[in-house]
Order: C-alpha cells, then sequence, then structure tokens
C-alpha cells in the first residue's frame, strides 16, 4: 500500500513538472527567439526612412534609411563614412553598425594615454520604438556623463566618473560600466575640445545590439540605437 502511494505521488510529481514546463515553453520565448526578434528588428530599422521620435511625438532626430558598408571599405575611405550617403560600417565581428559624423578636434588617445571625457548621448530603443533616454537636453547640461577611459595597445577601458553624483546614464542604469559598443569608435574619432569656431568635438551614431549594451539592454535582449558626442574635458 505504502509503495503504491510513493508511485503515485512520484507521477503526480513528475505529471505536475512535465505541465509546468509546457506552460514555460508556451508562454516564454527563448534566447534563441528573442535574438532573431533582435535581428529582424534592426534589419527593419535599417531600411526604414527612420524619425526618432520623443514621447510627445516631437522629432528626436532624423535618421533615414541607412546604406550598410563593409569594414574593407570603411578602411578604404580612410575609417570614414560618407554622410551625405547615410553610411554606416557593419563590424561584423559584434554586429555593431557605426556612422561617423565628425572625427573631432585633437588627436586620437593613444597607447597609454587616459583620458577623462564628456559624452552626451541619446538613446533609441529599436524594439520598442521609442526614446529610451538622453542626456543631450538643457536638464542635463550641467551635468553630463564623465568617462574616464585609458588605452592599452589598442584595447579601451572605461568607466563612468561619480565624483559629482554621475551623469544622465550611470543615474539610470545605477551602473559605472560603459558599454562595450561605446568604445568601438574611441579607434577612429579624435579627443579634443572646441577651442575655435572651426573646430568641432566627435560626434558618431550607433546601433548597438543587446551584446554590446548595457546591462538592462543585455538581460532583455533589445538593440539601442545612440547618438553620441565626446569631448576632453578640462584639467
Amino acid at each position: 500500500m505504502r509503495n503504491r502511494f510513493i508511485m503515485r505521488y512520484t507521477s503526480l510529481v513528475i505529471l505536475a513538472t512535465v505541465l509546468l514546463s509546457a506552460v514555460s515553453c508556451n508562454k516564454g520565448e527563448t534566447y534563441a527567439d528573442q535574438k532573431e526578434k533582435e535581428r529582424k528588428a534592426i534589419n527593419a530599422f535599417l531600411s526604414r526612412d527612420v524619425a526618432l521620435c520623443n514621447s510627445n511625438g516631437d522629432t528626436a532626430l532624423y535618421v533615414g534609411r541607412i546604406n550598410v558598408i563593409s569594414e574593407d571599405q570603411f578602411l578604404r575611405q580612410d575609417s570614414m563614412t560618407d554622410v551625405s550617403k547615410n553610411e554606416y560600417v557593419l563590424f561584423s565581428g559584434t554586429g555593431i553598425y557605426m556612422q561617423i559624423v565628425r572625427k573631432g578636434a585633437g588627436e586620437k588617445l593613444g597607447h597609454g594615454q587616459s583620458k577623462r571625457i564628456i559624452t552626451r548621448y541619446l538613446e533609441y530603443n529599436i524594439l520598442t520604438d521609442s526614446v529610451q533616454s538622453r542626456s543631450d537636453v538643457l536638464y542635463y547640461s550641467t551635468t553630463p556623463d564623465i568617462i574616464d577611459i585609458t588605452n592599452s595597445y589598442g584595447t579601451f577601458t572605461a568607466s563612468f566618473n561619480t565624483e559629482n553624483g554621475g551623469g544622465a546614464f550611470y543615474r539610470i542604469y545605477n551602473s559605472t560600466a560603459v558599454p562595450k559598443g561605446w568604445l568601438v569608435p574611441f579607434t577612429y574619432v579624435r579627443i579634443g575640445r572646441q577651442v575655435s569656431a572651426d573646430d568641432k568635438i566627435a560626434k558618431v551614431r550607433m546601433i548597438v545590439p543587446h551584446s554590446q549594451g548595457q546591462a538592462n539592454a543585455q538581460s532583455g535582449v533589445y538593440p539601442c540605437f545612440y547618438e553620441l558626442t565626446f569631448q576632453e574635458m578640462r584639467d
């Protein structure tokens, strides 16, 4: 009798486990499903005539239809993208797309060098089709995000500086980790300050897949579009 009860109890437990697993599989997406959704969202974004809008419906940034070029073509063009053709280079190893709007004033960050950089940004969630956060507005004009960055043989390491409470990105995501995707431009852009009317600080636009993005993007498996500016901070 006791053995029959144990067998029946065990069967019920196994049945319940199978049913719960089936419900979970039906309700949830696999990581592969999420990555496929992300890939489709990026491809749709590339081919759309995109205007990024704020929650009130105003256009925050016009992106347009993107013309993708290879890394080889990018290098043949002196590591530049033709903005008049709305070119973005695809870095196939990471899935990042980047447009260099301006290479910037000053010099590239050399091996062994460290700098403190002011960055302002617009972050757009491609999956939800909405501006997610930004610091390129008057509210954050006196508290921009500040990045401490070092170049070691072409490998860049960086963190957000929080000495004065940090900027918008740090406050929103509560992390000093700079998204890996944000470090890609430093191989190509110059970091300086605007000291004359002709000087322009570095400016890039990027599509960053979740694997190269901030922690929320990584866990939620969603891609973001960024517009970023970089300016050397005064000592």
